[in-house]
């Protein structure tokens, strides 16, 4: 099957409903038996074949009945509205696992565990990130809203600094983890509070993380 070669580089922050550190990173069960979830990705370089990416935005929300791997996922795939129709195609399919190896990123293992898939949205998405900070915010509105703050000591009110590196991960080299809070109205209707969050400035291919 002839694929399209593509690669992004950019900065992701992610949102879920488990405790800080998200225990799916550590191949165990979500806090609370199921998964919520919001990500945004700015793409500061990128392609999809000849067609250029760079400068865009993309974001979903996503919900899952239980753990990820047991499938019933329901996500609500959201791309930059500046983008062209090429650049809109080839987003989404990347975002869909397409043109990309078994395993190889996060967007391929989980299109795997979507039940449905909703018509993407075409919409602005305000974003913005410091990952050394672990502070950053994307909003598409009447979607999804989300701010990531540091955690915070709870005894001394410091902020605690943590840092995650997978070698062989799907998603990311290396991130910083977070607190979460946010809201989304699609697919259904959601008010996280200090939930997990975690930023990241990630390189990938349909071949995998650029590691």
């Amino acid at each position: 099957m002839t694929t399209t070669e593509w690669r992004i580089k950019g900065t992701e922050i992610v949102n879920c409903n488990c405790d800080f550190s998200c225990p799916c990173q550590f191949n165990a069960l979500p806090t609370h038996g199921n998964c919520e979830a919001a990500v945004a990705v700015h793409i500061d370089k990128g392609h999809h074949g000849s067609v250029k990416l760079d400068g865009l935005t993309i974001a979903a929300s996503v919900v899952w009945p239980g753990p990820i791997h047991m499938g019933g996922g329901v996500i609500q795939p959201i791309v930059d509205e500046r983008a062209s129709e090429e650049q809109r195609q080839a987003l989404l399919r990347i975002m869909s696992g397409e043109d990309t190896d078994p395993g190889a990123t996060f967007f391929q293992v989980f299109s795997a565990t979507y039940e449905k898939v909703l018509p993407p949205i075409f919409r602005k998405i305000d974003f913005s990130a410091d990952v050394e900070s672990r502070k950053g915010r994307f909003k598409v509105p009447g979607v999804v809203e989300s701010e990531t703050t540091p955690i915070i000591n709870p005894v001394t009110g410091a902020e605690h600094r943590v840092r995650v590196t997978l070698p062989q991960g799907f998603e990311y080299h290396e991130a910083e983890y977070a607190s979460a809070k946010f809201n989304t109205d699609i697919p259904q209707k959601l008010a996280i509070d200090k939930g997990h969050a975690h930023l990241a400035r990630i390189e990938m291919t349909g071949h995998g993380v650029v590691h």
